[in-house]
């Protein structure tokens, strides 16, 4: 029998005004055709990132995660710590060497010209690094002070891989890894994530600016001269979490309960940062709108195939428009929503009928954490009107 399955479904309209959240490699707004016409964009990975950073803002500093190439310093500056501090108290060469060791087994590591780096970006859990530290019972200092073919021996004994393979924070269960190296390391992702889009067409516009020089009395004129690209759009943005991925990533419950909500409000109070000052273009919302699914995913953007056209605004349009790309959906594939919750500010008779009434986002993200638990506990969750 195949294993139960839960999407949860994460849909949002919002507008940004002049910005460049995510620019390409010539500083422009990244873009896209799509039904024929020119699209704002922002990259899956933009905000991702910032989803990342959203939701690192309510972990504790220990318990996060982090993607680097200095895995190989992290540890070594572990080892160095005093051992009332969770560390080795080893000197910092004995550091450097005993670290080396521990990391072969990966065949990650290669030489840089400033430092021990991996040869990519390796995601893990800070306390991971200290399950390695703790692996060598109290032996840091009689291991480095091995010869090179006894310390290998040794450390060969220890299951510093499986280290990396258990207890993964929740940033890593969410986002996944992939070690192309060493499959042994690679966590299945719970969270995809699409390309943010414009419900409409897009064009380009430069900001012209200058700056003064303060300290010069003599020349009237600009001390510098540049422009900024810009374009301001109403975003679809989407994301589906798979529940039963979560859980197998993190084992608990409570944790994959807690994780799925605390995913919701990250994504939909994320915001990439690219010209942040330039612009101060932070916004949230106008419709945040779940859907739960048990057969698999659904992507509305087709809803904007055909770019929305406004003069007095976009986004009740646009939320029009997804409303009925979900009730198209529903009668033409017989692909209804599980459960629909849905927080937004437009007023429309027709967003009612299909999302439902609105409820503010605190009690949208209480009635998901309920439905996450019910899920868990039951492998299904019961119909709205049961």
């Amino acid at each position: 029998m195949p294993q139960p399955t839960l999407f949860v479904e994460v849909h949002i309209l919002q507008s940004l005004p002049p910005s460049n959240a995510n620019r390409d490699d010539s500083g422009t707004p990244k873009q896209a055709l799509y039904g024929g016409a020119r699209r704002a964009r922002v990259s899956s990975q933009a905000w991702k990132r910032a989803t990342r950073t959203e939701f690192a803002k309510a972990v504790e500093p220990a318990d996060r995660a982090t993607r680097t190439k200095r895995i190989a310093s992290l540890l070594a500056e572990r080892l160095a710590r005093s051992a009332d501090k969770g560390g080795a108290g080893l000197e910092t060469a004995q550091a450097d060497r005993l670290t080396a060791a521990l990391l072969e087994p990966l065949g990650i590591t290669k030489s840089s010209k400033k430092e021990e780096q991996s040869a990519y970006l390796l995601f893990f859990g800070k306390r991971q690094l200290d399950e390695i530290v703790k692996l060598l019972n109290g032996r840091a200092a009689e291991l480095a002070a091995l010869p090179d073919a006894e310390l290998k021996t040794e450390v060969a004994k220890l299951p510093v891989v499986a280290a990396l393979t258990k207890g993964h924070p929740a940033e890593v269960a969410l986002f996944g890894r992939m070690v192309a190296d060493l499959p042994s390391l690679n966590v299945d992702a719970a969270v995809q994530v699409a390309h943010a889009l414009s419900t409409h067409a897009v064009r380009t516009e430069f900001d012209y600016y200058t700056a003064v020089d303060d300290e010069n009395t003599e020349d009237h004129g600009a001390g510098m001269i540049g422009t900024i690209e810009f374009n301001s759009s109403t975003l679809y943005r989407y994301a589906v979490l798979g529940v039963h991925q979560l859980r197998d990533n993190l084992t608990s419950a409570e944790a994959t309960r807690e994780t799925a909500v605390r995913f919701v409000g990250a994504f939909a109070r994320s915001m990439p940062t690219g010209h942040m000052n330039s612009f101060a273009h932070r916004t949230l919302p106008h419709l945040v709108l779940l859907t739960l699914r048990t057969d698999q995913p659904v992507n509305l953007v087709s809803a904007y195939e055909e770019p929305v056209a406004g003069v007095a605004g976009l986004a009740a349009e646009s939320a029009v428009r997804l409303a009925g790309e979900l009730k198209s959906v529903a009668e033409t594939w017989g692909a209804e929503p599980v459960r629909t919750l849905a927080a937004y500010s437009i007023e429309a008779d027709k967003i009612t009928e299909v999302f439902g009434p609105s409820v503010t986002f605190p009690e949208l993200l209480d009635s998901l954490g309920e439905l996450v638990e019910q899920w868990l506990a039951e492998g299904r969750i019961a119909k709205a009107d049961a």
